[in-house]
């Protein structure tokens, strides 16, 4: 028979023990994660000092002692003062054998979600790429003939008429690199995965944006310097960090912004799968500007094709960010308030045997 230990060290999720006196006595390792800490350190310790829940609860939880029952509390933000807060489920319980005593476990809601829905619109965005990738080479053939056809007429026209074939030129041209944009989302290779030093990445981006496009801006290190090495394509995340740069760049407008990469570990990020399956994705990697923020109307599909908030904006530059994350078996995410819009990148470490390149 499987002992009580081993089951309460396999719980997928963060689970504490909670004394009489709402002390903590022991947490499991799925806690220790979520919480950034150790069970050593957090023992003796109030319960409501440890975490913070947006809603009071410590009335209920003495309910649910008081009267032998489970209480269940759905869709509440959960944090520490190691972690920032996440949405999550709560469920309480009596400690059987152990008058007092109640079990306290936290199911995050956050990225189950997220990935379950990315999951089941992965085969579809997938066909959808699919078939906009075949219309983007059947249109750029007609396309080719038009605009030939509106040079060869130019030859022929007053001054005064050039101005409409120079327009029919513009536009198809203009079309013609859209579509190649759309072809990219086909042609982009499988990365090709070492082990790669993200502020190697960063540094690259960083000053191909200070001499082209982000020269305006003011742009600002703040880097962990104990990161380890991440696992990716240093090409593919180059590119990445490059479009989120560009993104905030011309969200300021001619305004002389900031911009600010920030590096750091957090060994308690997990991802967790629409199969059940799970990964470690420890490194994370924040572009931080001070812009007006992303429009309410898209802030949650800011990763689909063809969303922009920007007029004449194509909305593939970000897609194209996503699509390279997803395939790096990373995340992407952003939070964004006029002032101040995060871009937060979450990676998986190199493994350890890997070598160093």
């Amino acid at each position: 028979m499987t002992s009580d230990r081993a089951i309460w060290a396999s719980l997928p999720v963060p689970a504490l023990i909670i004394g009489p006196d709402d002390c903590i006595v022991e947490i499991n390792s799925a806690a220790e994660g979520f919480l950034n800490v150790s069970s050593k350190s957090v023992c003796d310790v109030p319960i409501w000092d440890q975490i913070a829940v947006n809603d009071p609860l410590e009335a209920a939880f003495q309910r649910a002692r008081d009267s032998g029952t489970p209480l269940f509390v759905n869709d509440v933000d959960v944090g520490s003062g190691q972690r920032a807060p996440m949405q999550s489920d709560l469920q309480v319980a009596p400690l059987i054998g152990h008058p007092g005593h109640m079990i306290l476990m936290i199911s995050p809601r956050e990225l189950a979600g997220r990935m379950t829905q990315n999951h089941s619109v992965k085969s579809a965005a997938k066909s959808a790429i699919g078939m906009a990738e075949m219309l983007a080479h059947e249109i750029k053939n007609p396309l080719a003939g038009i605009t030939g056809a509106a040079q060869l007429l130019s030859m022929n026209l007053d001054p005064d008429d050039l101005e409409l074939t120079d327009l029919i030129v513009e536009e198809s041209r203009r079309i013609v690199k859209l579509l190649g944009q759309v072809e990219q989302f086909g042609n982009l290779s499988q990365p090709d995965m070492q082990p790669v030093n993200v502020h190697d990445v960063l540094d690259r981006a960083r000053r191909s944006a200070l001499l082209g496009f982000g020269a305006h801006m003011k742009i600002v290190e703040d880097y962990d310097p104990s990161l380890p090495l991440a696992f990716g394509d240093p090409d593919q995340l180059l590119q990445v960090v490059l479009n989120l740069l560009k993104n905030a760049a011309e969200a300021a407008g001619t305004r002389k912004g900031t911009i600010r990469l920030h590096s750091y570990y957090e060994h308690s990020f997990r991802l967790r799968r629409a199969d059940g399956s799970g990964e470690s994705l420890p490194l994370q990697v924040e572009i931080i500007d001070d812009g007006p923020g992303l429009p309410d109307a898209i802030k949650g599909d800011v990763f689909d094709p063809f969303v922009s908030g920007r007029e004449n904006g194509t909305g593939l530059g970000l897609a194209l960010v996503s699509k390279i994350i997803s395939d790096h078996g990373g995340w992407i995410s952003v939070t964004s308030v006029p002032g101040k819009t995060v871009f937060r990148i979450s990676l998986p470490r190199a493994p350890k045997a890997a070598p160093q390149t």
